[in-house]
């Protein structure tokens, strides 16, 4: 915004580039990073890389969103005569791009009531999983259809349908519990969520999102092929549970992590990873993080840019 302080004839292209770079271009670079590295990197470290760099690109985003916000609110005379400031100081500083502003209040408003109704929608998930279960932390259910689903809490439930276990040998169900524990232990259920608030946040994040969901099924499942020291055999317990699971599916807690996974589609993917080489890569990874640095401390100078400016039209602060 400093550009626009100068009345110099860049005005305004400065406080653009803090909405292009960290509302458009972070973002999308995430995307398609993402895109390259979901396959190049050991699994359980994707996910939480991927899920703390959306999140910290969505909070840049919305940080600059509500700047913006905030500057077309400012621009209104009856606004700048309460807080004692020159409305037409504060028009000025955008008079190249006016749209940038009031397009921020606009959406900062949509990613509130999304957010929203996602914070609720969660509570309603946490609820439902809190009922009542054995102390056991396997709990083998009376049901003929094919699923098994873990139960984040204090303490966490691995719940598996008798369906299931009477399909599986003795070590493919040792697999599938492994995979479940996996879920709990590594907070799978919080990266998921983390991921799913900033594909609220920010659309260009979704796919972000339905990255993270695959990653914590792919980790889950190198979890369990360690644990029984054979990762065909984990395939082939998915692939086989998988298909005897089409069509019937068993009713289960809503926010709950499936051991075949909430999407089909992405099983073949899995057992296809789990008969290829495991991955180690690691230094790949720091191309996200370095983003959302990147985009955190651009979006510092937005904040900063957003109070000299009020300062400049004549606002002597709290």
């Amino acid at each position: 915004m400093r550009a626009g302080l100068r009345l110099t004839s860049t005005e305004g292209i400065a406080v653009f580039d803090h909405f292009a770079w960290s509302v458009v271009a972070t973002p999308l670079l995430v995307l398609v990073v993402s895109w390259l590295l979901v396959d190049r990197l050991r699994p359980d470290l994707a996910a939480r890389v991927f899920a703390a760099s959306a999140i910290a690109a969505a909070a840049a985003s919305v940080v600059n969103l509500t700047a913006f916000a905030l500057k077309a609110l400012a621009e209104l005379p009856m606004v700048a005569n309460w807080g004692g400031w020159s409305y037409q100081r504060v028009v000025d500083d955008t008079a190249h791009v006016p749209w940038v502003s009031w397009l921020s209040l606009g959406w900062l408003v949509v990613v509130v009531v999304l957010a929203a109704r996602l914070w609720m929608r969660r509570r309603h998930e946490m609820r439902a999983v809190s009922g009542d279960w054995t102390d056991d932390d396997v709990v083998v259910i009376e049901d003929p259809r094919i699923d098994a689903f873990a139960v984040p809490g204090k303490p966490g439930r691995i719940v598996i349908t008798t369906g299931l276990s009477e399909l599986l040998d003795d070590r493919q169900f040792r697999a599938v519990v492994a995979h479940e524990r996996a879920h709990l232990d590594g907070g799978h259920h919080r990266l998921v969520w983390w991921a799913r608030l900033a594909a609220v946040a920010h659309p260009l994040l979704r796919p972000v999102a339905k990255q993270v969901e695959y990653l914590v099924e792919r980790a889950a499942d190198e979890a369990a092929a360690a644990a029984i020291g054979d990762r065909e055999q984990v395939g082939r317990a998915i692939g086989h549970a998988a298909l005897a699971a089409a069509g019937s599916r068993a009713e289960r807690p809503a926010g709950s992590l499936m051991a075949l996974g909430a999407a089909p589609g992405i099983v073949p993917r899995r057992v296809a990873a789990l008969f290829a080489p495991g991955r180690g890569g690691r230094w790949s990874g720091v191309l996200l993080p370095l983003l959302a640095i990147g985009t955190v401390v651009w979006t510092g100078e937005c904040v900063y840019d957003l109070f000299e400016l009020l300062s400049l039209a004549g606002w002597d602060g709290p």
